[in-house]
């Protein structure tokens, strides 16, 4: 999801720069992305799928890493990112807030 509002901000962004319609455009589509990204509908939407992606990620990496098992090796530091975000997520019940300010409630 975070891909998909990045290349739509992109899009957006480089119709601003290469059109000719001037700052009037640019200030209206300015607006309607502040109202788009602050209404309350988008912002549930947005976190149901973060939270959505959390756990599939999760149960993708028990299926994987019960059929893997051993035979690949992890590297250190993508292990020691995985335990913290664990241990940040049990010490808070669960209920924590991840690195781009989206709670996981």
């Amino acid at each position: 999801m975070r891909y998909r509002l990045t290349f739509v901000a992109g899009l957006a962004l480089g119709y601003v720069l290469g059109t000719k319609a001037g700052r009037e455009r640019y200030e209206q589509l300015k607006k309607s992305a502040q109202q788009l990204a602050q209404n309350p509908a988008v912002r549930n939407t947005a976190e149901s799928a973060a939270q959505q992606g959390r756990q599939f990620a999760g149960k993708a990496y028990h299926v994987v890493s019960d059929k893997v098992g051993d035979r690949v090796h992890v590297p250190d530091s993508v292990a020691h990112r995985v335990k913290a975000l664990r241990d940040r997520s049990a010490h808070n019940g669960g209920a924590s807030t991840d690195d781009w300010g989206t709670s996981n409630t």
